[in-house]
């Protein structure tokens, strides 16, 4: 099929991503982008990317407002599309994720495809039509493509071993030792925000995105906050658009040596101007995570990674 552009005479972005954009004067030419790349349907080519993914990025909001980003799993083929404008997921959520809480029919829902060994990310963003016991649907609401910047290429495998293994979860609302361990090795964590209003339309819902860069990049100020370099990107601003508008944030660190996973939420603040901006090659803007609460689950994620391969565009970048 011919791959059509946004359909709708409404923007496809909500207010608080047309406030940046205009912001940093560039909303006339992400009007025309976003018009030409955003749509409310899945192209073959997308369709075809999922079917293919051992892991999908998700982004979800409980009961409370609080939004956490988890990964599923499965083989090839777990993630389908019927159609263009629904993909079926089958696979359970891993011991400890928090969508196992807030899975339920008629949420918002954020999901990143994204194949690390090729650099390839896919989003899309909708609303959960159906669950069942071995997964759920979702009716799509936006689908775009993103760039490869700042993706480290890994290989994965999934570990049977790794499946069998006991696991444990410690709830924690700062971050002890093990988990700033994790952190600190981090090259790649994945944040998930939301603006959930009605009269935002297509534009509104949840979000979840990729961040990547040199281990460290991801400084951590105190026992509960993080400061955190942003890199040029698309200009759409989908993740500060929406912390605009509603500052909570979740966050997810992915530990590809031992399988540990740290499930973190809180609230974000962007950093626009500051000297410590200028102090981080690359950067132009920061942003500053503060825990409210999370989760480290021990030996949860069944894949293998092999070593990264680091992102060429990381060579424009500094490290603190």
């Amino acid at each position: 099929m011919v791959n059509l552009g946004w359909a709708g005479t409404e923007s496809p972005f909500h207010r608080g991503e047309l406030a940046i954009q205009a912001r940093l004067g560039i909303q006339e030419r992400m009007d025309q982008q976003g018009r030409r790349v955003i749509r409310d349907y899945l192209p073959d080519q997308f369709r075809q990317f999922f079917a293919q993914l051992l892991y999908v990025i998700v982004g979800s909001v409980d009961a409370v407002g609080n939004p956490w980003a988890s990964i599923l799993v499965g083989e090839p083929g777990f993630l389908s599309s019927s159609g263009d404008r629904t993909l079926q997921v089958v696979a359970k959520p891993l011991f400890g994720d928090p969508l196992a809480t807030t899975l339920a029919d008629g949420i918002d829902i954020g999901l990143l495809g994204i194949e690390l060994h090729t650099r390839r990310r896919n989003r899309l963003n909708g609303t959960v039509t159906g669950t069942h016991l071995d997964g759920f649907e979702v009716q799509v609401r936006q689908s775009f493509g993103n760039c490869p910047q700042y993706i480290q290429a890994r290989r994965f495998e999934i570990s049977q071993d790794r499946r069998s293994l006991p696991k444990l979860v410690h709830q924690i609302t700062a971050l002890g030792t093990a988990e700033q361990d994790i952190i600190t090795a981090a090259d790649t964590f994945f944040i998930a925000t939301a603006y959930q209003e009605k009269l935002a339309g297509a534009a509104s819902g949840v979000d979840v995105s990729h961040r990547g860069g040199k281990p460290g990049f991801v400084r951590i100020d105190d026992h509960q906050t993080l400061t955190i370099p942003d890199f040029s990107g698309n200009g759409h601003f989908n993740t500060f658009g929406n912390l605009e508008l509603n500052p909570r944030a979740g966050l997810l660190f992915v530990d590809f040596g031992q399988g540990n996973l740290l499930y973190l939420t809180g609230t974000a603040e962007v950093i626009w101007q500051d000297a410590e901006v200028n102090s981080y090659k690359g950067a132009e803007r920061l942003f500053q995570f503060r825990l409210n609460q999370g989760y480290r689950v021990e030996g949860s994620f069944p894949l293998r990674g092999s070593d990264p391969e680091f992102s060429p565009f990381l060579n424009r970048t500094g490290s603190w």
